[in-house]
């Protein structure tokens, strides 16, 4: 099995175990998000991984090829004890690569993703590829490049959300779409046939009944008149340990029948991974988003 390229590794997001939920908490504060962009006319992704513990928050962004080779990656150290603007600039096979960031006036929620207030921008031999935040007026002043606009396409998102029955997340499942909440409704203390309730919006789209029977399955479902394919494992939930988690997958454009076929790992973890490096391949010819959510239990 192929796994993801090494800058948007699993190693950038596992957590050692610990019989601590905080610990593993502090350690899961971290949301990743990858775009699709054009690098000297090649095809590359770029990982922006947002991270907040508690040395205060931090920014790692990694850039790879096609060939799953990772051209460069830069740590952003958290910012409790250091500077919340800067830059960084790198030579890549004779390219230059900069990256440039302000987060000094950046609000942020109850994550480690800034709401508003930043820009966070990458360019390529003075061609900005990507440009994040609602300070691009600041970012253009700051940054020197040819090309104004950034044409990277957002295509997939990964995060740990955490509750007891309400799980909650935002999703965009279209490029400059509509930003919804998806709403994950489970309760499976003290319940012989617990529920799954999928909400966007605060209106239900899907209700899974028989829990314990269905507890790994994927159904198909309308947001903004697309298909999205809807993948859940709830086994940890039923039948692991107190500490286990949940993973959901929001898929469009890709059937089930492509994601499932082939598959034999017994782990969901990996099983979920698998998807993803098949929905990669996919991403890369422009069909879809994905959204990754490990939900976990505050006991």
């Amino acid at each position: 099995m192929k796994e993801f390229p090494s800058c948007f590794g699993e190693n950038g997001v596992q957590v050692a175990d610990s019989s601590s939920s905080s610990t593993i908490r502090a350690a899961q504060n971290v949301v990743t998000c990858v775009y699709q962009c054009k690098l000297g006319g090649r095809s590359c992704l770029i990982t922006v991984s947002w991270t907040k513990n508690l040395m205060g928050q931090g920014l790692s962004v990694g850039i790879d090829e096609l060939g799953n080779r990772c051209l460069c990656k830069v740590d952003i150290k958290p910012w409790l004890f250091s500077k919340r603007k800067g830059s960084k600039n790198l030579e890549v096979d004779s390219s230059k690569i900069d990256i440039f960031w302000d987060l000094s006036g950046a609000k942020f929620g109850p994550g480690p993703e800034p709401l508003e207030g930043f820009y966070l921008a990458v360019v390529f031999n003075q061609e900005l590829v990507l440009l994040l935040g609602d300070l691009k007026k600041e970012a253009h002043k700051k940054v020197d490049c040819d090309y104004a606009h950034s044409n990277a396409i957002f295509i997939a998102k990964r995060e740990h959300i955490f509750g007891k029955k309400l799980y909650g997340a935002k999703a965009q499942f279209c490029d400059k779409g509509q930003v919804h909440d998806v709403t994950i409704e489970c309760n499976t203390v003290g319940f012989n046939d617990p529920c799954l309730v999928i909400r966007i919006d605060s209106k239900t789209v899907m209700q899974v009944k028989r829990l314990k029977w269905k507890f790994r399955g994927n159904h198909t479902i309308l947001v903004d008149g697309i298909p999205v394919e809807v993948f859940w494992d709830v086994h940890n939930w039923l039948f692991g340990n107190a500490m286990g988690n949940a993973v959901f997958m929001f898929q469009t454009c890709i059937s089930a029948e492509k994601l499932w076929a082939g598959q034999s790992v017994s782990d969901p973890s990996v099983l979920t991974w698998a998807y993803s490096q098949q929905f990669r391949d996919s991403q890369l010819q422009g069909l879809g988003f994905s959204l990754i959510l490990y939900a976990w239990k505050n006991e």
